[in-house]
């Protein structure tokens, strides 16, 4: 009884001290999305793990209140640790499993190595997919940890993160107005010069469509009527001679 229970105390002191690798942290915010309302970026643990080829690497979302009491031994996506039922009644969750092949040492100058949690809107409601990377349900705050698993056994952890906060999308009421800065009088100002505006190119307008009908009345010329001019040959009378008595 006493070399099994020696056993077990050391393989919990073993576990323990994995607790001193490196926490994931989020990656740099020059990459941009680094944060978004329902998603957060993270580093990958390069060089962080030094497991066989067996083991499968779990990222592990909590909310903070989940983070003392969380229970390594849980099988992913088993009760208590679904995606679907995060957080109402499950404090954790467990996703984006792989293995160390996907996190080669050390890192090849020029790649991204990063992993955007919350990205896959698809499963978010599929139950038959418990371990789904959905949309996160708040802006938090979440602690995140990497869990290595050999089938059900953890070989190997991180350190809880520092608490992530999300952005929040801001309501509409809060948003800046262009202009709306200006004064009221500046404004109605505005809108009077507006209507004017309007209104003298209703007119000019209505006078260039005036003027265009005028003109092709008044270019609008009848034929005149051909004038027929009677020639008349003027006979000329000569004086008879008075009649001879």
């Amino acid at each position: 009884m006493l070399p099994l229970l020696l056993l077990l105390l050391a393989t919990a002191h073993g576990l323990d001290d994995l607790l001193n690798l490196d926490a994931p942290v989020l990656a740099s915010s020059s990459l941009g999305g680094q944060t978004t309302t329902s998603t957060f970026v993270l580093e990958q643990p390069r060089c962080v793990f030094n497991l066989s080829e067996d083991a499968v690497i779990w990222l592990v979302v909590a909310v903070p209140e989940g983070v003392p009491n969380f229970d390594n031994s849980v099988e992913p996506g088993g009760p208590g640790r679904e995606f679907q039922q995060f957080p109402k009644s499950t404090s954790a969750y467990m996703t984006l499993n792989t293995t160390i092949l996907n996190y080669p040492c050390p890192k090849n100058p020029g790649d991204i190595t990063v992993l955007r949690v919350g990205s896959e809107t698809g499963c978010a409601k599929d139950k038959r997919r418990p371990t789904c990377n959905g949309p996160l349900p708040g802006p938090g705050p979440y602690r995140v940890k990497f869990l290595a698993l050999n089938g059900s056994q953890p070989v190997a952890q991180t350190n809880w993160s520092d608490p992530i906060t999300l952005r929040t999308a801001r309501p509409s009421g809060d948003i800046p107005v262009p202009g709306s800065g200006h004064s009221a009088g500046m404004i109605a100002l505005t809108s009077i010069l507006s209507i004017l505006f309007a209104i003298l190119l209703a007119g000019l307008v209505a006078m260039l469509l005036w003027g265009s009908d005028a003109t092709s009345g008044s270019s609008t010329f009848s034929k005149p009527e051909a004038v027929t001019v009677q020639r008349y040959n003027t006979h000329h009378v000569y004086d008879q001679p008075a009649a001879r008595l």
